[in-house]
């Protein structure tokens, strides 16, 4: 878990080793390692936690390890497009998940062991902001002739086309709304990602030759029969746009209670510029974050009558004079959990502090308290505590919170219309493993209509069900996964990259057993990513000083200065805090060539290979005629890229 933000201000000097870490820990290691000593080094290859941690599977450690300078590009490419490129080869969105995504990788990262992670949502944001100034572009594959349907264009149905456009499929998107993007283009505000920036990112995906309908609802509009005839294979990527009201009375068929989806959606489509005087929304998620937020800088305008109907009636618009006239709204946040445990981002609930909303945690809503008109008036509610997760009311604590509107942001679900025979009794549908929809042969899922989770997790499904399509369609049967599903580093790759092919190995040749010369293998060298993630404990962490963060900073207004502050609040780091930042990497389960290993062989036995036959994983080799099996390298590897296992 990442250390707290308000533990690192205050304590700087985090201890590396507990005291009484001098033992072995089991009386076999204790009687029995002597009799390893004679094994010798070789390379093996794990996966990060950060990358083990991430939904979408990103090679973190490769593309930080691009901007920090230690891998070196292609031939004729910038670094910049290099890390582009390699940190979308899971993610194509890296200057929108640079911004919102909670960063599931730096709770992972081994150095939060050391003093705090790295900060890698700042360095994406930094590589995708990049990407879009330079204008780089992504390229399609061959194309195959075969097509797929893909029902959604929000990030799991973006990411599918991405992924889909590379393999050379052709693809068709069918969007029910006007504008791609979906979740996050309808429901995250403007002031946390730049919806240009996000429009750019969309439109580098339908550049690659990805066809697009709008407004028109598969199920209705087009049958799904006439998809199943024309598409070789259909991705269902819905998302969750259907909000789940208050389980309390008074809720149901109330005007002026309304979901945090809708709500949110009215905002970021332009609408709504103006809301109600009293707007409490329950939650503590970033949604309802989101909508107190929202609620405080657009303010409150008497002359939009009730302030339900903006959020109910899609045909709406406020004209610019509500937006001129408001003043300040008042917004409450109540949340069944206390701030520390809330599923919200801590620097988003700063920051709504900071612009005057009002948080009242360990409180749990009762009922909806209903005027002479039917609209509410008051949401009543209790203090509570939590048993795991169920609130528990705490007597005598019993108050009613005045409001003119009530928005549940208390999580989503799909709305099926017109293909209703694809949900299951959640209104999701169903996925197995490899993400087709058991007993509908051709067709595939990905994203919140699986399981509403983060937007991270939606592009990571849509990359699993696409390389199931592309079996699929070639009449291919589908392997098992792997134990740790992640986009790996792949060394074969590296090396052809650099020119360092392994040459053709002829079987006819003689007998070539042992042949620790030949060229046609990869010695010293196991991978063992695919089943691995690296601990911290396997690395040498007394290699890493203490380093502190490069933070991003944030342009939060105060409460006075809120209403129709949309100025993107987060700041990207510069070219050389973004650097410094990637330095920080400790590369765990891959050389970052410290020449550790080097240095403090006794023996010379340890040495670097030749430049012109070296890349990134092949940086340094052994000579095993003069290893005498100290261990000595693997106890000065701050990455743990070396095992002491030749010898067996």
């Amino acid at each position: 878990m990442a250390t707290p933000t308000e533990e690192m201000k205050n304590s700087l000097n985090f201890r590396r080793f507990e005291d009484g870490e001098t033992e072995w820990d089991s009386w076999d290691e204790k009687i029995f390692v002597e009799d390893t000593s004679h094994k010798c080094p070789t390379y093996v290859h794990k996966t990060p936690p950060c990358q083990g941690s991430c939904p979408s599977g990103h090679d973190i450690r490769g593309w930080l390890a691009i901007v920090r300078g230690q891998e070196k590009p292609v031939e004729g490419m910038d670094w910049k497009e290099y890390a582009f490129k390699r940190a979308t080869d899971s993610n194509p969105f890296p200057s929108m998940m640079g911004r919102v995504c909670p960063a599931p990788c730096q709770g992972g990262c081994n150095r939060n062991d050391v003093e705090d992670f790295v900060g890698i949502n700042s360095v994406e944001q930094f590589i995708g902001d990049t990407a879009l100034a330079e204008g780089y572009k992504f390229t399609a594959g061959e194309d195959t002739g075969k097509k797929v349907a893909v029902i959604g264009g929000g990030p799991a149905g973006m990411a599918a086309a991405f992924q889909l456009r590379k393999l050379g499929h052709g693809v068709t998107v069918f969007e029910r709304d006007p504008e791609l993007g979906g979740m996050m283009r309808y429901g995250i505000p403007n002031y946390r990602i730049s919806h240009e920036k996000l429009a750019a990112e969309i439109q580098r995906i339908v550049d690659m030759g990805v066809e697009v309908k709008t407004g028109i609802s598969v199920g209705t509009d087009v049958a799904v029969a006439d998809l199943e005839k024309e598409y070789g294979a259909i991705l269902w990527a819905l998302g969750c746009q259907s909000g789940r009201g208050l389980p309390v009375d008074g809720w149901e068929g109330t005007p002026n209670c309304v979901s945090g989806v809708a709500y949110l959606k009215a905002f970021n489509a332009g609408r709504m510029k103006a809301t109600g005087k009293k707007v409490v929304c329950i939650g503590g998620g970033d949604t309802s974050i989101d909508v107190i937020s929202v609620a405080r800088r657009i303010g409150y305008n008497a002359a939009i009558g009730n302030p339900e109907d903006i959020v109910a009636d899609e045909s709406m618009v406020h004209d610019q004079v509500i937006a001129d006239g408001a003043e300040q709204a008042e917004a409450t946040l109540t949340s069944l959990f206390t701030k520390g445990k809330m599923f919200a981002a801590e620097h988003e609930i700063n920051d709504a502090l900071e612009e005057g909303c009002t948080i009242l945690d360990g409180v749990m809503p009762l009922e909806v308290i209903i005027g002479d008109d039917g609209r509410a008036t008051g949401l009543k509610v209790c203090d509570c505590t939590m048993d795991g997760m169920t609130p528990v009311p705490v007597e005598g604590t019993e108050r009613v919170l005045e409001a003119d509107l009530i928005v549940s942001a208390i999580g989503q679900g799909g709305d099926m219309k017109g293909v209703e025979d694809m949900a299951n009794d959640r209104n999701l549908i169903d996925a197995d493993k490899n993400y087709q929809v058991p007993g509908k042969l051709g067709h595939f899922v990905a994203g919140d209509i699986v399981r509403p989770h983060l937007l991270t997790t939606a592009i990571g499904q849509a990359a699993v069900a696409v390389e199931s399509i592309d079996h699929y369609m070639k009449s291919e049967e589908l392997g098992k996964r792997p134990k740790v599903d992640v986009h790996h580093f792949d060394l074969m790759q590296k090396l052809h990259e650099a020119g360092l092919d392994p040459e053709h190995f002829d079987s006819q040749a003689g007998d070539q057993r042992g042949a620790n010369t030949a060229n046609y293998a990869v010695h010293n060298y196991e991978d063992r990513s695919f089943a691995e993630v690296i601990p911290s404990n396997d690395l040498f962490l007394g290699h890493f000083e203490f380093t502190p963060r490069n933070l991003r900073t944030d342009d939060v207004p105060s409460g006075d200065a809120v209403l129709h502050h949309f100025k993107e609040r987060m700041n990207g780091l510069s070219e050389e805090e973004t650097v410094n930042e990637a330095k920080r990497c400790m590369s765990c389960g891959m050389c970052f060539e410290c020449d550790n290993c080097v240095v403090f062989c006794p023996q010379d036995a340890v040495f670097r290979v030749k430049k012109n036959e070296a890349t990134t994983g092949r940086y340094v080799d052994t000579d095993y005629s003069r290893c005498i099996g100290c261990h000595i390298c693997h106890d000065v590897c701050p990455t743990g890229y070396i095992q002491m296992g030749l010898g067996e």
